[in-house]
């Protein structure tokens, strides 16, 4: 199965090599509906992508090297909606928050899926 894994992560650098990273949410600025919420890892998204909400597929963007090591499955049970969230050049401090983020809420619920 490692096979299967490797074209996944190959994949999904592709995606990130081949696209814009627009941060419109850099660290430490309060979320635009939410503004008890401020973001400690600059969050952003692929120009020119899609993900299930419609929007660029999203990406959290950390102070380490620009590599892409883990992922974030997240399942929303208000929107019951479900997306992944590309990790770039996160530290494992960075993961951690991330991580935390995710599963806040009893409404929000993530894993993060290391490469």
């Amino acid at each position: 199965m490692d096979g299967f894994n490797e074209d996944f992560w190959k994949a999904i650098d592709e995606l990130v090599n081949n696209s814009e990273i627009i941060i419109d949410r850099p660290k430490g600025t309060e979320h635009p509906k939410y503004p008890d919420f401020v973001y400690r890892v600059d969050y952003g998204y692929l120009k020119n992508t899609s993900s299930m909400d419609g929007a660029g597929i999203d990406v959290w963007v950390g102070s380490g090297e620009s590599t892409i090591d883990a992922i974030m499955c997240i399942v929303d049970l208000m929107e019951k909606d479900s997306e992944i969230k590309i990790l770039i050049g996160c530290t494992e401090e960075e993961k951690t928050i991330v991580y935390e983020t995710h599963n806040k809420t009893p409404f929000i619920k993530g894993i993060l899926i290391r490469r």
